[in-house]
């Protein structure tokens, strides 16, 4: 499972947590692996399993 960077980046901006997606935006690659990635995106208060792309049919 791989969670699509852009999707990051648009929470954070919702969130109006500008320099926070502007950083992941910089220093993440473009598919994020959450269990490498899982510090980060606590610290960040995101929820993996609401990041991931829908499954393809």
């Amino acid at each position: 499972m791989r969670i699509a960077r852009h999707r990051i980046v648009s929470a954070l901006r919702d969130r109006g947590q500008q320099a926070r997606a502007d950083w992941v935006e910089r220093e993440l690659p473009e598919r994020v692996d959450p269990a490498k990635h899982s510090g980060l995106l606590a610290t960040l208060h995101l929820d993996p399993a609401d990041l991931v792309d829908a499954p393809s049919p």
